[in-house]
C-alpha cells in the first residue's frame, strides 16, 4: 500500500506547484473617475467587426478601427481570424478602488448559455463567472434566464503611473511570451508591469493572463476644461473627439505630438460641426505655416457643451541653436563679430597712443 501512496503524493505535490490562471482579472484604481481604456478580445472562432462591435455594445464601428489603425474604409463585414488579438475601446469606471467597464457591454443571455460558457468562451476569459455573477447581483450561479440582461465587467484602470497620465490596456499574454519582450513591444518597464499587476515572480506569466500595461499618450494642446480632457491617445491608434467633429491620430515617429483634423463625419448630437478656426482665422485645425525655420500649427485644444471647438497654434522651431565655447546658446557668430570690432578698436588706439608720445 505504501508503495503505491508514494508515486500518487508525488503525482498531487507535482500538480500543486503548477501555475494556474488567477481567478480575478481586476486592476487596480484608485481614484473615483472615468477614462478610454483597451482589452484585447481573442475570439476562438473567425468573426467580424459588426459581430464585435455588437458583442461588446460599441456604438461605431470606427471606434473599433482607430483603436487598431485600421484604414476607415475598412467595412463593417471585415473577417477577423480565429485567435487573432484585436483592441476593444471602452469607458473604464474606477470604483471601490478597481477599474471596471463602465456599465458596459451588455451581453443577453441566449438559449443553454451558462455563466461559465460566457466567461470563459464568449468573452474568451476575459473576465471570470464569478465576477458576472458578482456585478449582476446573481446569487445562484447556476439560474440565469434566456433574455436576461448581464453587464460583463472588463478589467482597467485609470490610474496615473509613475505621475503620468496613460491609457491602460489589458494585454493578453500570448503563449511564450515575457515580461521583457511586452515591456519592449508597448515602450514599459519590466519593473513597472510588476508592480501594476502584482507580479513577484515574471517566470510566472502565463498564457491567455489579461495583463495591465501602460500606454504612453501623444502630448496634445487640449484645455483642462475641455469635456474630452484628459485627451489620451497612445501609439498607432486614432479618435474622433467633439461630437464626431474631429479626427486625432498619435503617431511617436511624429515626436509624440497629436495631430487633428476635421473628420468629415456628421457631428453626433450637434446639427453641423462649428468653425475651427485659429485665432487670426489664418488656419484650420491640423493646418500648419512656415516662417523660416519655425512651424506653427492650429492644434485642436478641446471642446464645450455649447457647440464650441477649441484651437491654439503651436509653434515649433528647427532653428539651429550655436553655443559659443564655455558659453550659453546664443549667435556666436555674431559675438565673434563684436569681439573682432573690439580687438580692431584697440588696436587703432594703441597705435594712437605711440604716434602721440
Amino acid at each position: 500500500m505504501g508503495f503505491h501512496f508514494v508515486p500518487l503524493l508525488l503525482t498531487l505535490l507535482l500538480f500543486s506547484t503548477l501555475p494556474t490562471k488567477s481567478s480575478s482579472q481586476t486592476f487596480k484604481c484608485s481614484s473615483p473617475s472615468t477614462c478610454r481604456s483597451l482589452i484585447d478580445y481573442i475570439s476562438p472562432n473567425t468573426t467580424t467587426l459588426s459581430h464585435i462591435k455588437t458583442l461588446f455594445s460599441i456604438k461605431n464601428v470606427r471606434s473599433i478601427l482607430g483603436a487598431n489603425n485600421l484604414p476607415l474604409s475598412t467595412l463593417p463585414n471585415f473577417t477577423i481570424p480565429a485567435k487573432q488579438p484585436i483592441k476593444i475601446p471602452f469607458t473604464c469606471l474606477c470604483i471601490n478602488n478597481t477599474g471596471l467597464s463602465n456599465k458596459q457591454p451588455i451581453y443577453t443571455v441566449q438559449k443553454d448559455d451558462g455563466l461559465y460558457h460566457i466567461a470563459a468562451e464568449v468573452f474568451s476569459g476575459l473576465v471570470t463567472y464569478q465576477e458576472i455573477a458578482a456585478v449582476n447581483n446573481v446569487t445562484d450561479v447556476n439560474l440565469i434566464e434566456v433574455g436576461q440582461e448581464l453587464w460583463i465587467p472588463l478589467p482597467c484602470s485609470c490610474d496615473d503611473v509613475d505621475g503620468v497620465k496613460v491609457v491602460h490596456y489589458g494585454h493578453v499574454v500570448e503563449a511564450g511570451s515575457s515580461l521583457e519582450f511586452i515591456a519592449q513591444e508597448y515602450g514599459t518597464s519590466r519593473n513597472t508591469l510588476m508592480k501594476l499587476n502584482g507580479i513577484a515572480n515574471g517566470s510566472s506569466l502565463l498564457a491567455g493572463q489579461v495583463l495591465d500595461v501602460p500606454l504612453q499618450a501623444c502630448n496634445s494642446s487640449v484645455r483642462i476644461d475641455s469635456l474630452d480632457s484628459p485627451f489620451l491617445v497612445p501609439n498607432n491608434t486614432y479618435f474622433f473627439t467633439a461630437n464626431n467633429c474631429v479626427k486625432c491620430k498619435c503617431d511617436a515617429a511624429n515626436n509624440w505630438t497629436l495631430q487633428c483634423e476635421p473628420s468629415g463625419k456628421k457631428p453626433s448630437s450637434w446639427s453641423a460641426c462649428p468653425a475651427m478656426q485659429c485665432e487670426g482665422g489664418l488656419l484650420t485645425i491640423g493646418n500648419t505655416t512656415t516662417s523660416g525655420c519655425n512651424t506653427t500649427t492650429c492644434a485642436y485644444a478641446g471642446f464645450s457643451g455649447d457647440q464650441n471647438i477649441f484651437t491654439a497654434l503651436a509653434t515649433q522651431s528647427t532653428c539651429p541653436v550655436t553655443t559659443a565655447p564655455g558659453g550659453s546658446p546664443g549667435n556666436f557668430a555674431s559675438r565673434i563679430g563684436l569681439s573682432r570690432n573690439y580687438l580692431f578698436i584697440c588696436i587703432h588706439m594703441i597705435l594712437l597712443l605711440v604716434y602721440l608720445l
